[in-house]
């Protein structure tokens, strides 16, 4: 199983959730996509709802000799969230890794400014909240944006990805009222092997996404 693209997972995802809307489980439903690919996937979800889309900025916190690999994650204002596990295997403490955590924290900040400028960021509160990525390998990002949002008292809280670990996916399921991600591969090593046009986004992109909706 691949996606030909992000649009064609989001597709497949908006089919499911558009039943749940109908069946009156999603009420006054906020779409928040992790930037940059999550917004290529949730934006046909925002579109066949018909609700709102915004993002909420994520930074993954990488291990020192290989950034794609995640030991901790950042979202908003919020402290770092560390694996702790994985900071014990690897021999690393939070404050060896604070030099990292100021570089995501100034990106994250530079992409608040970029994407959103003087618009205030939307309350989740009271609302069915479906935050959305382009897949899930280690759950980090994802964990700490669901965390971010639950603090914000929604609703209800969905995490919808087309493709992800299970291993990971299993973690997450206490992070949220409901994770839906409906392929699972065993074999999973990296987000991008389950996409045929894996191609990185640009700011420019993600605006014009926001922009249509």
């Amino acid at each position: 199983m691949r996606f030909r693209d992000r649009a064609e997972a989001g597709r497949e995802l908006a089919g499911l959730l558009s039943d749940a809307h109908a069946r009156g489980d999603l009420a006054d439903p906020l779409v928040l996509a992790l930037p940059r690919g999550g917004v290529a996937v949730a934006e046909p979800i925002a579109r066949a709802l018909g609700v709102p889309l915004d993002v909420l900025i994520v930074r993954k916190i990488g291990a020192p000799h290989h950034q794609e690999f995640a030991v901790g994650a950042l979202a908003a204002d919020d402290p770092p969230l560390f694996d702790t596990d994985t900071l014990d295997r690897l021999g690393l403490t939070e404050a060896s890794l604070a030099p990292a955590v100021e570089r995501e924290r100034r990106e994250l900040r530079r992409r608040e400014e970029r994407y959103r400028g003087e618009r205030p960021a939307p309350e989740p509160a009271g609302r069915s909240v479906i935050v959305v990525d382009d897949g899930l390998a280690t759950g980090a990002t994802a964990r700490a944006a669901l965390r971010h949002v639950r603090r914000r008292r929604p609703a209800r809280l969905v995490l919808a990805v087309p493709v992800g670990a299970p291993g990971a996916l299993d973690l997450l399921a206490a992070e949220a009222d409901t994770v839906l991600c409906p392929h699972r591969p065993a074999e999973f090593t990296a987000v991008g092997q389950w996409y045929e046009d894996f191609e990185q986004l640009d700011d420019d992109q993600v605006l014009a996404a926001l922009r249509d909706r």
